[in-house]
């Protein structure tokens, strides 16, 4: 994690702290199973309770000699604990603790992840309404195509951003699950039912199988529905980028006081929160390749995945959890320009009102073919030589002769590509 593109709560989440006292927790639940049952003395289980302690410094002093973090943990209780520490980690294997600890860890993570949302979610939804009479360019391959509405786009990330949150609540549920059977999965020294209350106590769903370990499918689902929902805000940003440019100005990223764009020009705003959300989303993408890699071991187990995980987990939920509050802070503080998408749609001298004209024509008894060539022949004058469309088009013979100048005039309305906004706004934010 780098503590740049990291916020504290997140952050806390993933500290070695956090994530051993999760093993302790695992262990904990473990013995208090086994104390029911009668596998471990009731005064055993109380002080294992009360004197169970580690420190990370003392972990990372034993691993040295053993090579092997778990065991360097459980003698660092041992230390502390006393003889009935012979107790602890009685019947499990390692991933038995280092999964379900996991489970623990990326189910906080994933409840901050889905509040994120929550929270860009609001923002999209105020800026949709905002902007929803606001006329724009539309543009397809990047060229001027027709109208359409800017609270529109806004209206368009939030439909998307809640089937986001849907997956997030999907792939909640989906790492939500631990595991406590053995060596290879096949409950040799535990019944499980030991599995189940074990879960049941930490909050978690008991695997109806495993082997090992927690199999990847699992953590492969959480790495790619992260990367999916840093696509989508990527997609936001560029559009951002997109609308900054000079050339365009559409709208453009909140400067405030002191801040500088450049250390040789010093006129320039810009886009670097944009840029940067755009950067990041990608090595979330490339995670979750790492999740989707792991899928894969030897038999019952091996330990490739191992190493990857403790990079990519939590390097994938800081980020992201980062690309979700700076995502919401930029569409917050977007500064929009609507005279200059009006001063953009002039730019096109008509053209983007082509398609009106061709239906309109249509709807008087001229064949789509016909009416195509008609339109597109001035159409492509325009491009060509310049000129106003709406001009060439009440000077053509074809189309004035079939067209009154009152349909020519209500073809260049604004308003008549903005008519079915509304309908579009209640679909997406008062359905489901």
């Amino acid at each position: 994690m780098i503590e740049r593109y990291t916020l504290e709560e997140m952050g806390s989440i993933w500290t070695l702290q956090n994530k051993f006292q999760k093993w302790l927790d695992v262990e904990i639940a473990v013995c208090e199973v086994h104390a029911e049952d009668g596998t471990i003395p009731a005064d055993a289980l109380e002080k294992i309770t009360s004197k169970a302690a580690f420190t990370v410094e003392r972990i990372h002093e034993i691993e040295k000699i053993t090579d092997h973090d778990v065991i360097a943990f459980t003698t660092n209780l041992a230390e502390n604990i006393g003889p009935a520490s012979r107790f602890v980690h009685y019947g499990l294997t390692s991933s038995d603790v280092v999964d379900t600890a996991n489970a623990l860890l990326l189910k906080e993570a994933c409840d901050l992840l889905i509040e994120k949302t929550d929270a860009l979610l609001e923002v999209l939804k105020r800026r949709a309404y905002e902007f929803k009479n606001t006329p724009q360019m539309g543009r397809t391959h990047g060229i001027h195509a027709e109208i359409t509405s800017f609270g529109m786009t806004f209206a368009l990330w939030y439909s998307e951003m809640r089937r986001n949150r849907a997956r997030l609540e999907r792939a909640l549920e989906t790492v939500s699950v631990g595991k406590i059977s053995g060596a290879v999965g096949v409950f040799a020294h535990l019944d499980p039912d030991v599995e189940e209350r074990v879960c049941e106590r930490l909050g978690l769903k008991a695997a109806s199988i495993s082997t090992q370990v927690i199999q990847r499918d699992r953590y492969a689902e959480y790495l790619a529905t992260l990367a999916i929902v840093a696509s989508s805000l990527e997609k936001m940003a560029l559009n951002v980028r997109h609308w900054q440019r000079t050339e365009l100005r559409e709208a453009q990223e909140k400067f405030k006081k002191g801040q500088k764009g450049s250390s040789a020009m010093p006129h320039k705003r810009n886009p670097i929160l944009s840029e940067k959300i755009c950067g990041l989303s990608r090595t979330v993408r490339a995670n979750a390749v790492v999740g989707l890699e792991n899928v894969a071991l030897w038999h019952e187990r091996d330990i490739s995945h191992s190493s990857a995980e403790r990079m990519v987990l939590p390097d994938s939920s800081v980020t992201l959890h980062y690309l979700l509050d700076k995502t919401a802070g930029l569409l917050d503080g977007l500064v929009v320009y609507p005279e200059n998408m009006l001063e953009n749609i002039a730019r096109s001298k008509g053209l983007t009102f082509s398609g009106q004209i061709l239906l309109m024509l249509t709807q008087n008894g001229v064949t789509r073919e016909d009416a195509y060539l008609w339109v597109q022949r001035n159409a492509m004058k325009v491009w060509d030589e310049g000129g106003d469309y709406r001009k060439l088009i009440e000077k053509d013979a074809d189309i004035s002769s079939n067209l009154k100048s009152e349909d020519i005039a209500r073809a260049f309305d604004l308003n008549h590509y903005l008519r079915n906004v509304g309908k579009v706004f209640e679909r997406v934010f008062n359905s489901g």
